[in-house]
């Protein structure tokens, strides 16, 4: 069997984005994983650990987290399941069933999929597979900041990483990454959508908060409560976390940029963090003070995404610019 499930993926550098932000911009390519996304890294190596002996693997998702599962279900030769909140589209759906997933359709947020998950887990024995909230998840996800350690060489570091933020999920593994290569000091700057900022809101509030409701279109950032490990790796005085925010329009605009620029197409949860580039957001940081002038290279995960096509990228430029 593989080693792992997902790809050294490539690191490429920006000419655009680093003419905007002032500083080279080097984007970390996980749209390239075999399942469209970073979430293959955590949940390869998850169910590497817990699934061989298992009836069959469970996963709640957005989309992302639920491809992987399918995938690495599929490589592994056992039955999936994978529970999906009816905002998910029919695209979705479809790319499950052709990893071989049975695919249930439970609840308007994640929340829903994921309490049917857990529920499935006790009525039929299935192994439970989280989509961004257990250590071996992080520790698999970790593995993006170790490949980009490795081609960046000894002498090199970035002057801070750059990533969306659902759950928490890729927040924890580039956090553990960070510390497993030494580079405490190198700022994160966690990018959410508002109406999809669990983060951010725990952040203002002091302490982990639940989401009324999920408002922005950004659905696989839709979780309402960011895990408690990414709270208190933004609480330690061990790293520094800097929680921005962005609206819809402007993550749609990042992602429409990018495909015009990097001929890459990623869905609206990956537009955040580009974003930080295209909107502004790090020259403005170094305005205040934030973050340093000037600043050495930045790193931008671009996570990927499996929901979009160019039939959902209309769809969002309908509903957004309207």
């Amino acid at each position: 069997m593989l080693e792992h499930f997902h790809l050294n993926t490539p690191l490429l550098e920006s000419l655009s984005m680093s003419k905007r932000a002032g500083t080279a911009v080097y984007l970390k390519m996980e749209s390239s994983q075999p399942s469209g996304s970073f979430k293959i890294r955590g949940i390869g190596h998850l169910c590497q650990q817990v699934a061989k002996q298992s009836k069959g693997v469970v996963c709640s998702s957005g989309g992302n987290a639920g491809m992987a599962a399918a995938y690495v279900a599929r490589k592994m030769g056992l039955p999936a399941t994978i529970v999906v909140p009816s905002s998910s589209p029919q695209l979705v759906v479809q790319k499950l069933q052709d990893q071989g997933a049975t695919v249930k359709i439970k609840g308007k947020v994640w929340d829903d999929a994921n309490a049917e998950a857990l529920r499935l887990v006790e009525t039929e024995g299935l192994t439970y597979v989280p989509p961004f909230d257990h250590p071996l998840l992080w520790q698999g996800h970790a593995s993006v900041i170790t490949e980009v350690a490795a081609s960046m060489g000894p002498s090199v570091k970035p002057g801070a990483v750059l990533v969306s933020v659902g759950g928490g999920g890729l927040l924890c593994g580039v956090a553990q990454g960070l510390k497993d290569v030494g580079w405490t000091d190198v700022p994160i700057v966690a990018m959410e959508t508002v109406g999809a900022d669990c983060l951010n809101a725990a952040l203002k509030a002091g302490r982990v908060v639940t989401l009324d409701d999920i408002t922005s279109e950004a659905k696989c950032l839709g979780a309402k409560t960011v895990c408690t490990k990414a709270f208190e790796y933004s609480q330690s005085s061990d790293l520094i976390i800097i929680s921005e925010l962005v609206t819809d329009q402007q993550a749609l605009h990042a992602v429409e940029t990018f495909l015009d620029e990097e001929r890459v197409l990623v869905e609206l949860a990956c537009g955040a963090v580009l974003a930080a580039v295209y909107s502004g957001v790090i020259c403005r940081l170094q305005d205040e003070g934030r973050l340093p002038t000037p600043l050495g290279p930045l790193l931008v995960i671009v996570c990927g995404g499996s929901s979009i096509n160019m039939e959902q990228l209309a769809n969002l430029r309908h509903k957004l610019h309207t």
